[in-house]
């Protein structure tokens, strides 16, 4: 079997990336909008771009359902405060996870709504996720516009880790860290 990419519809692509490409970690990014709003959603499009410097990539899309025709907050609060923080979702956070991939209006504290904890960062403005083992401050680097979505890269400046997750010499206890992915 063999498919144009040209000749589908954008939905029928991504439903054989998505479904290809897996598993994809989920990035839980947090942002904080220019009047102070807390933001975090969830995006499985998440991968390193750099090793050295180190860099992370989001690939964000455009809204959906009600809010098709919009930019999703993330971009916007990133784009204008050139600050972001990448938490990694183990399994015991998905039900809050979920919860803040909701639609919600651009008021709406989905911290609060996903119940879970803002914490301050060291060096960037917006929040991490207390409850996150793994938690990334990042800066700006660049936004590219890829066709629909938008690639987001930002330079890691802090890495936090909680020290149960840690197994020494810069290795992750990925057996108790469990980090949740996207299968499709």
């Amino acid at each position: 079997m063999e498919f144009n990419p040209s000749e589908l519809e954008e939905k029928q692509v991504y439903k054989l990336l998505s479904g290809s490409v897996v598993p994809r970690p989920i990035a839980w990014v947090s942002t904080i909008s220019e009047s102070s709003e807390l933001n975090l959603a969830p995006f499985s499009f998440f991968s390193v771009a750099s090793r050295n410097p180190p860099m992370l990539s989001i690939s964000i899309g455009p809204g959906v359902c009600e809010r098709e025709g919009t930019e999703k907050d993330t971009l916007v609060n990133i784009r204008g405060q050139k600050e972001f923080v990448i938490n990694v979702v183990p399994t015991f956070l998905g039900n809050e996870m979920q919860k803040s991939a909701e639609n919600l209006p651009s008021s709406v504290n989905e911290f609060a709504a996903a119940g879970v904890t803002p914490i301050d960062s060291v060096i960037v403005e917006p929040k991490r996720v207390k409850e996150a083992p793994i938690q990334m401050e990042c800066k700006l680097e660049q936004i590219l516009e890829l066709g629909s979505d938008h690639l987001v890269i930002g330079r890691m400046l802090r890495y936090h880790i909680d020290e149960d997750y840690y197994l020494g010499n810069y290795k992750i206890n990925l057996d108790r860290l469990q980090p949740l992915g996207r299968l499709a």
